[in-house]
């Protein structure tokens, strides 16, 4: 895609954001129809479930979502990352491009933007503003700029439109995905899309972002591993959030560097959410990489993001912690009993996946305590191998999905998406003793 392509304004309207969906799953049941008839020509007997998740709907789909930005794309985001190494290789790369970046607002839509927020008179404050941006995801855009005082900032400005609309898409992606069948019927995902509903409101609010940018600033002032940007209080609005810039390059650019380089910056951002999760009771749950720049020169780690941060419930803080000593102990049954009692397996599942369960829980916990050098290879990729085979019939069975609350679906979320940086930048880490520190 061209940078002149990625221009498209925001749909801000309710009716407009309603028919960009309908565009979604009017342009998916036409790939299914055509892929059906493709199918049933060869002599094959298509499934619905397999029609909808083919790529060509999968494109289709990441692209309107990223057109229409706001809580559709974040929520597209959301349910692209969970499956993860479980997703077909055509479909990881489909949603890791919704997951990389937006299309931009025109110059005339964004211009709208901040003179809402600072006045006609915007362009006072600064001696440049870039108009195209360094980066887009799906609640706003970031712009470098220099202030007269000379001083060089970035600017996050937020969608047009954005916050009013959290509700009813996210009601509406949800109908779809009902509609789609890929959600087992009798799956109650009421409490969680309220939870959606209320991270979202949050994450549209800059001024409670710069607050959380402000007490992470506080909480690793010691930590010389990490860089926290201040915002710019003078210039800070709901709408718009300016502050520090620093240099830094794309956490993917890791993957060129040194084992040794590789391994410092993963530890670093996994020590941070152990500290997140059990220590400062307070984690950033959005664990998409663009969050995160490295600085080469210095292996720092720029933290760049602070809307999708959340309390952790003390309750949930100790499920983990009992989930932690139980692999740490080697104990198959207790880490099963603690995935039961958090809701991460159903006591159905166990009944009739037993054994695979137990296999899947064996080699996680062998992988932990008995890795060589206790330096656990992510490098290595047949331990995740041997799991997802055993785990995709238990999936298959849709029947009996189990969902745990949306508090730990969240910062599972961030556990989750650690894993996949750590397998894609083939890392070596002391896991074992890492964990004990929070045991």
């Amino acid at each position: 895609m061209s940078e002149r392509d990625r221009f498209r304004p925001v749909p801000q309207g309710r009716l407009s954001r309603l028919a960009a969906l309908g565009q979604i799953a009017g342009g998916v049941a036409s790939g299914m129809v055509a892929e059906g008839l493709g199918r049933l020509a060869r002599g094959e007997r298509p499934h619905l479930r397999d029609l909808l998740l083919t790529p060509s709907n999968a494109m289709k789909a990441a692209d309107q979502l990223s057109r229409m930005r706001g809580a559709a794309m974040k929520l597209g985001q959301m349910i692209s990352l969970e499956p993860g190494e479980f997703l077909p290789p055509e479909l990881q790369a489909i949603f890791s491009q919704l997951r990389a970046s937006a299309h931009f607002m025109p110059p005339g839509q964004l211009t709208a933007c901040l003179a809402d927020a600072w006045g006609p008179d915007w362009r006072r404050h600064f001696d440049r503003f870039d108009m195209v941006p360094i980066a887009a995801a799906s609640i706003g855009q970031v712009h470098r700029a220099v202030l007269t005082s000379g001083q060089a900032i970035a600017v996050k400005v937020q969608y047009p439109g954005v916050a009013r609309s959290i509700d009813s898409d996210i009601d509406n992606v949800a109908a779809f995905l009902r509609l789609s069948g890929l959600l087992p019927a009798g799956l109650d995902i009421t409490p969680h899309l309220a939870e959606a509903k209320r991270q979202l409101r949050e994450e549209a609010d800059y001024l409670r972002e710069a607050e959380e940018m402000r007490r992470f600033g506080r909480l690793l002032a010691d930590d010389t591993r990490f860089i926290v940007p201040s915002p710019v209080d003078a210039l800070l609005r709901p709408t718009v959030l300016p502050m520090d810039f620093v240099e830094g390059v794309p956490l993917e650019r890791l993957a060129a560097a040194s084992q040794a380089k590789r391994d410092a910056a993963v530890k670093a951002i996994s020590d941070l959410a152990l500290r997140e999760l059990f220590v400062f009771a307070h984690m950033q749950t959005d664990p998409n990489f663009a969050n995160y720049l490295w600085r080469p020169d210095d292996g720092r780690i720029v933290l760049l993001d602070f809307g999708a941060v959340r309390p952790v419930a003390p309750e949930s803080a100790d499920d983990y912690r009992r989930l932690l000593r139980a692999t740490l102990t080697g104990r198959v049954a207790d880490v099963r009993g603690a995935l039961i009692e958090m809701q991460y397996l159903s006591r159905a599942q166990v009944d009739r996946h037993g054994r695979l369960l137990e296999e899947m829980i064996s080699i996680v916990v062998d992988l932990v305590q008995n890795a060589p050098d206790s330096f656990v290879d992510f490098g290595d990729h047949s331990p995740i191998a041997r799991v997802r085979e055993r785990a995709l019939p238990v999936f298959a069975d849709r029947a009996l999905w189990a969902l745990p609350s949306p508090d730990k679906m969240f910062l599972q979320r961030k556990i989750t998406g650690l894993a996949f940086l750590a397998l894609k930048l083939r890392v070596r880490l002391p896991l074992a003793d890492m964990l004990k520190d929070h045991a």
